[in-house]
């Protein structure tokens, strides 16, 4: 676990785009669609600052998706099942991103992150998001899985 990075700072952005939805494989359309309109709103993005924080974007919340919900909590009074929520925004300096899931909690070390052997057949989207960003943190905090994902924007 690592403390809450500089991408936290997108929750308060006031022209942030914000999704809760359950968190199903369909989710990451809808996200798709949510990055397809930040990019829409700020054409001056560069493709490889496009290209590496959106990758990063899906392998983590793939991760989510198909890692942090191994045991179903909707048939749980007071549940609101499975719910995952993402806030992007930029910044002249940075694209950010702040995913929370109420799933199952993970023990990791994203320091100790690396790419999996070349004929494995998982593994690698933590190790992908680590090295396409700036900083990726990780944090579990009042039954939440917390990650916060920062691009430093580069010129074209």
């Amino acid at each position: 676990m690592t403390d809450p990075g500089p991408a936290r700072v997108v929750t308060t952005l006031e022209s942030r785009l914000v999704l809760s939805a359950p968190a199903t494989p369909e989710i990451m359309d809808l996200v798709h669609a949510m990055l397809e309109h930040l990019w829409g709103t700020s054409p001056d993005i560069s493709d490889r600052d496009r290209m590496r924080f959106e990758m990063s974007v899906i392998e983590i919340l793939g991760n989510v998706v198909e890692h942090a919900y191994a045991a179903d909590h909707s048939d749980i009074p007071g549940q609101d099942g499975r719910r995952f929520e993402i806030v992007v925004g930029i910044t002249e300096e940075n694209l950010m991103a702040h995913l929370g899931d109420n799933g199952l909690p993970t023990e990791l070390d994203l320091s100790g992150v690396a790419m999996p052997d070349a004929l494995a057949e998982s593994g690698r989207g933590l190790a992908l998001a680590t090295a396409a960003l700036d900083d990726l943190s990780y944090e579990r905090v009042d039954g939440r899985n917390l990650w916060d994902l920062l691009c430093l924007r580069t010129a074209d």
